[in-house]
């Protein structure tokens, strides 16, 4: 329907203008295509928000978020035409990119080119593991397709490239990508920065591959969803865009991001023969939208009764899938009563804590970036391939910045998913470690080699800024576990959390095993190791330096000096507690050093000195890197007592 596209198109421009700020050009070229999804395909209704079963749609290009705030006013979501007004406001729920919570009927937070292809590529597999779980021949619980818009910066992005050949190689047909071919981006043509041939690099990536040249034309936007659908591949289709279409910058970068202005906005409504004044829609446009969407509302009553029929015929099933429903991973406090304790590396005791979980959580998805014979994360059952959907490890291969991604696409699909990789690369992970927190996403994030106890492989893989970088992420709970009771408790701690991320930090070394520490405790972030009435000094430590600190303070014995040993597993959680227990734990009046190998930047707001390092690492036998960077207890003690001295 011609008006109802016009509508979105102009009701975008409107929202653009109001503000002084936008990106009009990819609304004006890509409208009728999400006019035709919207109207055609989407398998989403206002009236069941929630559906679990309902299409998932991913705006990859987060700055035409004036589109989709448009379309959801326009089909009954909970965006008013004041919001529409307020867009890109403060305060209000139309920001510059979607967010998930803040907008009703927003799916993902994106923005960040690249991530939300990735994104949706996570939530791709979580449909496909679901539906092998849970479906039954007489009723199938999971049935949607996943579909994403894209432009031409998406696929530029090498987290793009990683995602896109990871599900072409897994066939996953329910994933249908909608690109934004409009060759223009913010610089100029897209073939100043180079280009690809789009047929067969797509297809030899894996994916059904379509082109339509006229996008205006909605019968042929029509067809080629509807091929997508019947492929037995994940799809892509190319629709040629004009960027800026219909207005007096068409095909030019100067609409990408600036807004077109009330004067060209009248040209665009007299070419597009479009009358309403500004944030006027007619009656018979909002019925279009909200009829198309109605009817599912039907489908969705039709699911809810299966669901009841579910319950009654595969009663323990539905017990396991009502887990995933409510997103509920929490691990029963005596799972681990008959666990063996060891002094061994925490990466170790991960390994063994994922595969128990996994037993008692059949949705409990892991997988390492070629690092699982190092990280020891794995998922249960077997990998995960075009073979096996019930296998629950993913193979990510050395794809670090999708598998953050994709990990985030399971947790937004109430599939709760760990990631592995070596604390190092967490640098290429930062994008999708932000958003997760950003979209309070209880994503699991494991990290192992933590120090530069990782020895021989050198500077290159020895993490040093690391964790303050990580700790300064806002919602996001950064864990150094001491030994191995702490790593179990680290993870049943994050699998708990419901609306925080959470990131292990883990030893590739043995750990010495300490007396295990109450969940109260543990919950604190912080809490006493070793104690004198009266002590010198508060030595805080965390990971393997909580061994380090503790033999430390022994050693200071000799010379008369009693130190009080604190170990913070966690400053989010510290963070978190009464200032009346920070200072009964690093009481202000008392010399306090925070003993970390790693940058000391950030920690002087927990003590008054901090021993780390604050240079790149070394290679070499571990034990000769740490004891060259002083970490011996011999080093500190004779540190603490310098500063008793001051």
């Amino acid at each position: 329907m011609k008006s109802s596209v016009n509508a979105l198109r102009i009701l975008s421009m409107d929202e653009i203008n109001k503000a002084k700020s936008g990106h009009p050009g990819v609304v004006l070229g890509f409208a009728p295509v999400a006019y035709t999804l919207w109207h055609d395909f989407l398998k989403i209704t206002p009236k069941a928000k929630d559906w679990f079963d309902r299409d998932r749609f991913v705006l990859a290009s987060g700055h035409a978020s004036s589109m989709l705030y448009a379309l959801l006013h326009l089909s009954g979501y909970n965006v008013t035409l004041d919001d529409l007004k307020s867009f890109r406001q403060l305060g209000s729920i139309t920001p510059g990119h979607p967010e998930l919570h803040l907008t009703d009927g927003v799916d993902a937070t994106s923005g960040p080119l690249g991530q939300g292809i990735a994104e949706a590529c996570g939530m791709a597999i979580a449909e496909e593991m679901l539906a092998k779980r849970f479906n039954r021949d007489d009723l199938k619980l999971i049935d949607h397709y996943t579909y994403v818009e894209c432009g031409d910066g998406d696929l530029q992005e090498g987290v793009t490239l990683e995602a896109l050949s990871l599900i072409g190689h897994l066939k996953l047909n329910k994933l249908i990508i909608l690109f934004d071919s409009n060759r223009v981006q913010l610089d100029g043509p897209v073939s100043l920065a180079g280009g690809v041939n789009s047929k067969p690099y797509f297809e030899s990536l894996g994916f059904f591959y379509q082109s339509v040249k006229n996008p205006e034309n909605l019968s042929s936007i029509k067809k080629a969803i509807e091929k997508a659908k019947e492929s037995e591949l994940p799809s892509i289709i190319e629709f040629h865009t004009i960027i800026g279409y219909a207005s007096p910058l068409a095909g030019l970068s100067k609409c990408h991001g600036a807004p077109l202005g009330e004067e060209n906005t009248e040209i665009l409504k007299k070419n597009l023969d479009y009358n309403m004044p500004p944030f006027k829609v007619t009656k018979s446009v909002y019925n279009d939208y909200k009829s198309a969407l109605d009817k599912n509302y039907d489908a969705y009553k039709i699911w809810a009764e299966n669901l009841k029929k579910y319950e009654e015929l595969y009663p323990e099933d539905y017990k396991e899938f009502k887990k995933v429903l409510d997103d509920n991973y929490s691990v029963p406090l005596n799972l681990f009563d008959y666990f063996e304790f060891r002094e061994e590396a925490s990466r170790k005791t991960i390994g063994k804590a994922i595969g128990m979980i996994s037993e008692i959580h059949k949705t409990l998805v892991a997988g390492s970036a070629d690092l699982t014979a190092s990280t020891f994360v794995k998922g249960a059952e077997g990998d995960f391939d075009k073979d096996n959907h019930l296998g629950r490890n993913i193979n990510y291969g050395v794809r670090e910045h999708a598998m953050g991604a994709i990990t985030n696409g399971l947790n937004l699909h109430h599939v709760r998913a760990i990631s592995g990789a070596f604390f190092v690369f967490s640098d290429y992970m930062k994008p999708s470690i932000r958003l997760a927190a950003l979209m309070h996403l209880p994503s699991i994030f494991i990290f192992t080699h933590d120090s530069i106890a990782v020895g021989e492989d050198g500077p290159t893989h020895e993490p040093i800024e690391q964790l303050p970088g990580l700790r300064a992420i806002p919602n996001l709970n950064v864990m150094r576990p001491a030994d191995a009771h702490e790593t179990i408790d680290a993870l049943t701690k994050a699998l708990s959390l419901k609306g925080t991320p959470s990131v292990l930090v883990l030893s590739r070394q043995n750990l010495k095993l300490l007396n295990p520490v109450s969940r109260d405790d543990f919950d604190k972030g912080a809490y006493i190791r070793k104690d004198y009435l009266p002590f010198d000094i508060t030595l805080v430590a965390s990971g393997s330096e909580v061994s380090l600190a503790l033999d430390t303070s022994d050693l200071l014995l000799d010379f008369g000096v009693k130190a009080r040993v604190v170990e913070m597993v966690s400053t989010y959680l510290y963070d978190k507690t009464e200032q009346s227990y920070k200072e009964s734990l690093i009481p202000l009046d008392k010399p306090s050093l925070f003993v970390e190998m790693a940058s000391p930047y950030g920690l002087k707001g927990y003590t008054k000195e901090v021993y780390g390092i604050d240079t790149f690492g070394r290679s070499g036998k571990a034990e000769d890197v740490i004891e060259s960077f002083d970490f011996t207890k011999e080093k500190l003690a004779e540190k603490v007592i310098s500063l008793l001295k001051k």
